[in-house]
């Protein structure tokens, strides 16, 4: 079984002094390449170091988070146009809406979003999206930007049934996490994951954040890393009544193809 975790906050401080060992045991639990997320202008530059130093293994995402969308600035959108260049950098983001903590102003986090669509579709390349309690306005203004890039995800996807076909509908593709392994939160996406066309679901951890609920043993320091992809591969591979060989290939073809792997 050969996975890819579309989605890895591997610049998190969490992983600073065990970083080699976290990346081997993803080896060796089948997840083959692993996409870095970029969320801040920092946090993208470490990104694009990290996949520099793991050629073939780690890729980047470049782009601001919209908790940080207070922080964008001209320079930072300069920047991100430059990195939204290298060749290590396979989309942009993580960028979006999210209304649910409102870290950052709304009408702020609407401008920094539309600026970062702009980039992804000067650049030609894949956007990697996050939305929380804002899906009218987030794909209001995705409609207006979605045929001019070559392909777009809503990453950790936790929303409604109607929420997903909006998306579909638009060609996007879809990233579930272990949200789904969640029996306090994540039940609703087991129910309709099987919609998810096997050629535009990816799967990712958003590690260090969501570590399965349904791991055993769980861990005692609750970080979740790569290696728990495969976890989150076989849940899912249940629920969509398939085998987890299949989910697996299935979805390691359709991130390798979306990232250009």
């Amino acid at each position: 079984m050969q996975l890819v975790d579309i989605g890895a906050n591997l610049t998190h401080e969490s992983f600073r002094h065990d970083f080699d060992t976290v990346l081997q045991r993803a080896l060796t639990h089948g997840v083959i390449q692993m996409v870095v997320t970029g969320a801040s202008h920092s946090g993208s530059d470490h990104a694009l170091e990290l996949a520099r130093r793991h050629p073939g293994v780690l890729y980047a995402t470049a782009g601001v988070h919209p908790h940080h969308a207070v922080d964008y600035s001209d320079l930072t959108d300069a920047h991100l146009r430059e990195l939204a260049h290298m060749p290590e950098v396979r989309a942009v983001g993580e960028t979006g809406l999210d209304y649910n903590r409102n870290y950052s102003p709304r009408d702020v986090q609407l401008d920094v979003f539309e600026r970062q669509l702009q980039i992804a579709a000067d650049v030609g390349k894949p956007l990697f999206l996050h939305q929380r309690d804002a899906h009218h306005d987030f794909l209001a203004l995705l409609k207006r930007y979605r045929d001019k890039v070559p392909a777009a995800v809503v990453h950790c996807f936790t929303d409604t049934r109607e929420a997903l076909r909006d998306y579909l509908a638009l060609d996007c593709h879809i990233g579930i996490t272990g949200w789904i392994c969640d029996e306090r939160r994540g039940t609703h996406l087991r129910e309709f994951v099987r919609e998810i066309p096997a050629n535009r679901l990816l799967i990712e951890t958003d590690a260090p954040y969501l570590l399965p609920r349904t791991v055993r043993p769980q861990p005692s320091h609750r970080r979740n890393e790569p290696m728990y992809l495969k976890h989150i591969c076989e849940e899912i591979a249940r629920d969509r009544g398939e085998s987890a060989e299949d989910t697996a290939a299935n979805s390691t073809a359709a991130a390798r193809a979306f990232f250009r792997l």
